[in-house]
């Protein structure tokens, strides 16, 4: 695990949010606004005039406690917390945070976040913003990684990326990868229309801790498993990447990796037909992610 000062500042001082622990409420809110018990709460924009990953200073741009951390043993974990005041970016109530990082298994990572709202109800929604390029660093792009999504609806966005409300069938789109594909064998039908890569959110099949992804690269031969228990996933392939210089010097341009980032459904807020992201006060947000790889 990465804890180290240089890491902390990559992550404080980056704009692609790096393997960062996103929050209060990850993913875009439209007009950087809200209704919440008859009142409305006005965020701070910093995506054009929307909010995105929570705002200018999100749960990725803060410093976090280390609670507990065992290096030993068959499966090291870290625990890290952060107390989120009332009206931090916005945002109603105080949250009390939690991230537990762990070795749970033989070639295998999980990830656990939980946050309790007090004394006010708000929106939470925690992501995990890994970037992953299986061929390793400096080898490229993604674009011919094989992937396949358990999820066979996606909602659809504006031209600002903030959903319709609908819930729109995958099938015979390019958002289609019930059945392994290579991730730059469909993007083309996404050129043709203007846009530049994915970055969209899939409705996952199925409930509870269930699969959600599976990657494979080809040519190293390595395979990724993800597992999680929330209702959404945004496949994102890196298309504002540019020129991020990474380890041993290597550069990072766009496709150069891939996020696969569990999540509740963007602008839930705003969408009451979504599942709900509101966590009232005493309540508990939880949500668990499951890495498991293999070569």
């Amino acid at each position: 695990f990465c804890i180290s000062i240089t890491c902390v500042r990559i992550i404080q001082n980056g704009t692609a949010y790096f393997g960062g622990l996103i929050g209060r409420v990850a993913n875009r809110i439209a007009n950087a606004r809200f209704t919440l018990d008859g009142k409305v709460y006005r965020l701070i924009p910093n995506d054009g005039n929307n909010t995105l990953h929570g705002g200018h200073r999100g749960f990725d741009k803060v410093v976090w406690t280390v609670k507990e951390h065992v290096a030993g043993g068959s499966s090291p974990f870290i625990t890290l917390y952060y107390h989120s005041f009332d009206g931090e970016q916005g945002f109603p109530g105080d949250v009390d945070v939690h991230v537990k990082y762990q070795l749970s298994g033989p070639h295998e990572l999980s990830v656990r976040m939980n946050a309790t709202a007090r004394g006010k109800a708000t929106p939470v929604n925690l992501a995990h913003h890994a970037y992953w390029n299986l061929g390793g660093h400096g080898s490229g792009s993604v674009l011919g990684e094989e992937v396949r999504l358990f999820a066979s609806r996606y909602t659809p966005v504006d031209a600002a990326l903030i959903p319709t409300g609908h819930l729109a069938p995958v099938a015979g789109t390019p958002y289609d990868f019930r059945t392994p594909a290579a991730v730059g064998s469909r993007i083309g039908g996404l050129l043709s229309r203007g846009v530049n890569g994915y970055d969209i959110n899939y409705v996952v099949d199925g409930g509870g801790l269930r699969p959600v992804a599976v990657v494979r690269d080809g040519a190293s031969g390595r395979a990724m498993e993800l597992w999680a228990d929330q209702p959404g996933v945004q496949f994102y392939t890196a298309n504002g990447l540019s020129g991020v210089r990474g380890k041993g010097g290597k550069v990072y341009g766009r496709y150069g990796a891939l996020c696969l980032e569990t999540q509740g459904f963007p602008d839930a807020v705003n969408r009451p037909s979504f599942p709900s992201q509101i966590v009232r006060p005493g309540k508990v947000y939880m949500h668990h992610m499951v890495f498991k790889f293999s070569f």
